[in-house]
C-alpha cells in the first residue's frame, strides 16, 4: 500500500432545499370537469382517484413536473378511458394523513398503518423513500391487495419488532443485529441505512423483529488457527475500532489483509507493521488526526494510526466502503479523483470477504 499525496479532511453538508414550482395554467372549459387541489394531495393521488393516469392528468393541464403541484390549483379532468374499473372504495382509505415524527422510516409507517412502500410513495409524489422529513404530512392508502392487509395486524404484535436501540460509541450493526436477534440487513431496511458500515452515535435505530437470514461464512481452519495464534493483535485492533466507532470486522479485515496481524511486516514500498502505513501517511495522520507521534513499529500505536486513518476516510466517503479501500490502497487524491483503479478491486473483494469471516 502507498500514499502519496493526501488532502487535508472535509466534511461536505448536503444542503436539500424543496423549490415550489408553477405549472402552466390551462384555462378549463365550462363543460370540463374540473378538481381543485387540496392540502396534501398529490398528482397521482388524483389520478387514481378519478381513472386517471399521471401522464394523463399532466398533459392535459400542461404540468411539467407532476411533483409541483399547489393548493388551490384547479385541474380539468377527462372521463376514464372504456373500461377501466371504478376506484370507489379508494377516497376513504387514502384519507387518512399521518404527520412524520423524528425517527420515523417509511417502512415502519407502513407497517403501521398496513400499507406499502410504494404505496406511500406514489400516492405522496415520494421520489426517494429513504428521505422523509420531520412534520411532513403523508396521505396513506390502502393496503396493495387484501393479503396485505392480513399481514399487518400481526405484523404489530411482537414488543421486539419497535424496540429502539441508541448508537452507543464503538457500536457496529453487526454487534447490534446480534444482540437483539435480528439481522444486519432487516435493521438496515427498517431505518433506511444505504450503508451499514456507516453509525452514529446517539442514531436512533428502530429494531424489527427477527427474519431469516444465511449464516455468516465460515472462516477456513487454517485462516482461524492463524487468528487463534495472533489474538493479542486482533485484541489491540478490536480496542481501538471500539474507541474510534470503527467497524471491528472491518477494522480486523484491513489488517488481515495488509499485513496478516503481524506487527514486523515491511513491504518492498516501505509500508511498515500491522496496518502497513508508510512513514509520510503516519506522520500525516499524526499532525492531522491524532495530535501525537506514531510509532510505527510498535502494534497499538501502528494500529491507532490506521485505525484513525480508516475513520477519516468512512466520514470524507460517507462510508462508502469501496472508496474507503480505494483511498487506503491508492491513497487519498487518486481516489478523490479517479474512484476505484481496476487493480484495486480484487484488493476490496478480498477485504469485504474477510470482513464476513470476522463479522462471523
Amino acid at each position: 500500500m502507498s500514499h502519496r499525496i493526501h488532502l487535508p479532511l472535509v466534511r461536505i453538508a448536503a444542503l436539500v432545499a424543496v423549490i415550489a414550482g408553477s405549472a402552466v395554467a390551462v384555462p378549463a372549459a365550462a363543460t370540463d370537469r374540473v378538481v381543485v387541489v387540496q392540502p396534501g394531495d398529490t398528482l397521482s393521488q388524483i389520478a387514481l382517484e378519478h381513472g386517471l393516469t399521471v401522464a394523463q392528468l399532466s398533459a392535459l393541464n400542461g404540468i411539467r413536473d407532476p411533483n409541483r403541484i399547489y393548493a388551490g390549483q384547479r385541474l380539468r379532468l377527462t372521463p376514464p378511458p372504456a373500461g377501466t374499473p371504478a376506484l370507489t372504495a379508494m377516497p376513504k382509505a387514502k384519507g387518512v394523513v399521518h404527520v412524520v415524527a423524528w425517527g420515523e422510516t417509511l417502512t415502519g409507517i407502513a407497517r403501521r398503518y398496513g400499507s406499502t412502500v410504494s404505496g406511500i410513495a406514489a400516492a405522496n409524489g415520494i421520489a426517494n423513500p429513504s428521505y422523509l422529513r420531520v412534520g411532513q404530512r403523508l396521505t396513506i392508502p390502502g393496503t396493495a391487495a387484501p393479503a396485505a392487509s392480513k399481514k399487518s395486524k400481526p405484523a404489530a404484535a411482537p414488543a421486539t419488532a419497535r424496540a429502539i436501540h441508541v448508537v452507543a460509541s464503538g457500536e457496529t450493526l453487526t454487534g447490534i443485529a446480534r444482540r437483539y436477534g435480528s439481522t444486519i440487513s432487516a435493521i438496515a431496511a427498517a431505518n433506511a441505512i444505504a450503508n451499514p458500515s456507516f453509525l452514529r452515535v446517539g442514531q436512533r435505530l428502530v429494531i424489527p423483529g427477527t427474519s431469516a437470514s444465511p449464516p455468516a461464512p465460515s472462516m477456513p481452519a487454517g485462516m482461524a488457527s492463524l487468528v487463534a495464534a495472533r489474538r493479542e493483535i486482533g485484541n489491540i485492533i478490536r480496542a481501538e475500532a471500539r474507541a474510534q466507532g470503527v467497524s471491528v470486522a472491518f477494522a480486523q479485515a484491513v489488517a488481515w489483509q495488509e499485513s496478516g496481524w503481524q506487527a514486523g511486516a515491511v513491504s518492498r514500498a516501505g509500508a511498515v507493521g500491522v496496518m502497513q502505513l508508510t512513514p509520510p501517511t503516519a506522520d500525516w495522520v499524526a499532525v492531522t488526526m491524532l495530535g501525537h507521534r506514531i510509532d510505527l513499529y510498535d502494534a497499538r500505536s501502528n494500529v491507532q494510526a490506521g485505525v484513525a486513518l480508516l475513520r477519516h476516510y468512512l466520514e470524507r466517503y460517507h462510508g462508502d466502503r469501496k472508496l474507503v479501500l480505494a483511498a487506503y490502497f491508492q491513497g487519498q487524491t487518486a481516489a478523490d479523483r479517479h474512484g476505484v483503479y481496476p487493480v484495486t478491486r480484487p484488493y476490496i473483494a478480498s477485504i469485504l470477504a474477510l470482513e464476513r469471516f470476522f463479522a462471523g
